[in-house]
């Protein structure tokens, strides 16, 4: 919805309550108020997760991501401008959530979204262990629980299905043993491998092959969080989103169905060598047809906590249904060297034992 005084007017949800604002409580199916307590049901839509045949991206409706200028989103409760590059998030002077109208967007449209299943407490508790388990980190590290800086977000993610048909050929290895004598009468057996050319046919359908479609964070660390529970994604609805900051995605489906396609093709690399069998294989050669392929954008939940260290920021992600943590963590040159000095220190103490014996 356009506003008159320029910009993009993003719902927002005021409590029914105190009239303060309600945002997604994790693991349930409620807005909740964080003053006042009032909760408020997520209503079902009626729609259904849509796969999207690869066909019909021709006809979608969306901008080139390179000519997407930032949003101005304009708050209905307090009418302040924010503009942002993100399609949720909250207002800079209120405070209240902002969920921009994904028809708005210029993009194309999510299909679904995984709501958030881990709250604050969640959070702490799996940061905790897993600060726990950094033995070499500094002592100050461990503050990385409490930051305030930790920011719930959602990232794009394009999913692809496939049925695939590969035609292969290769070799394979089949070991076998001879014996060998040297010059002084001694045996011995040595393995060597027979090779025989092969080709051969294999198929497999893909479902759900996941790509994120956004950089804005490590796209390895995104990838490690998973797997993700798919099944449990629910039809996209905005009330989701409130309370919690949403990415737009800067990967077209176009390089998303090609980086899944790349995906797809170090599974079905095993899948040939499994089909030559023998002991060893080379697959030398794969002719893939990727066939009724559909696609669909989901939005996943991600918990974004930063820590700053020595005057570098470090970042850590956490899924925000399992509570799994990829990230990085800096290192403590006190306590390597401690541990250095300990071990050296043990060396010379066996050696002084195994001496006096």
């Amino acid at each position: 919805m356009s506003n008159p005084r320029g910009g993009t007017s993003a719902a927002t949800y005021p409590c029914g309550g105190c009239g303060a604002r309600v945002e997604f409580a994790p693991g349930t199916n409620v807005l909740q108020c964080p003053y006042c307590g009032f909760r408020q049901e997520i209503q079902p839509s009626g729609q259904q997760i849509r796969e999207i045949s690869i066909d019909e991206l021709a006809s979608l409706a969306r901008k080139p991501v390179g000519q997407l200028a930032p949003y101005t989103l304009v708050c209905q409760r307090c009418s302040a401008r924010t503009e942002t590059t993100a399609t949720a998030g909250l207002c800079q002077f209120c405070g209240s959530p902002l969920v921009l109208d994904p028809k708005a967007t210029g993009q194309i449209m999510p299909e679904g979204v995984l709501p958030f299943a881990v709250d604050h407490n969640g959070i702490r508790t799996s940061l905790g262990k897993w600060v726990s388990s950094r033995w070499f980190a500094p002592n100050s590290f461990r503050e990385v629980v409490n930051a305030e800086s930790t920011k719930g977000t959602y990232v794009p993610h394009w999913t692809f299905d496939s049925e695939t048909s590969s035609q292969y050929h290769g070799k394979r290895g089949v070991h076998y043993y001879v014996t060998q004598t040297d010059s002084n009468g001694n045996t011995r057996r040595v393995r060597r491998t027979r090779w025989t050319g092969v080709s051969g046919h294999v198929s497999r359908a893909f479902d759900d092959v996941l790509v994120p479609a956004s950089l804005v964070l490590p796209v390895a660390h995104v990838d490690a969080l998973g797997p993700w529970p798919l099944p449990e994604a629910r039809p996209y609805q905005p009330q989701y989103l409130a309370g919690y900051h949403a990415l737009r995605y800067d990967v077209e489906p176009e390089q998303g169905l090609a980086e899944a396609k790349s995906r797809m093709s170090q599974v079905i690399h095993e899948d040939c060598r499994r089909d030559i069998g023998g002991d060893v294989q080379r697959v030398e050669g794969v002719n893939t047809h990727f066939g009724n392929i559909t696609f669909k954008l989901v939005l996943l939940p991600i918990w974004v906590a930063t820590y700053m260290y020595a005057g570098k920021s470090w970042q850590i992600l956490i899924n925000g249904r399992t509570g799994e943590i990829q990230g990085e963590r800096p290192w403590s040159k006190v306590k390597i060297a401690v541990a250095v000095v300990v071990a050296l220190l043990a060396l010379v103490l066996l050696f002084l034992v195994f001496a006096k014996k």
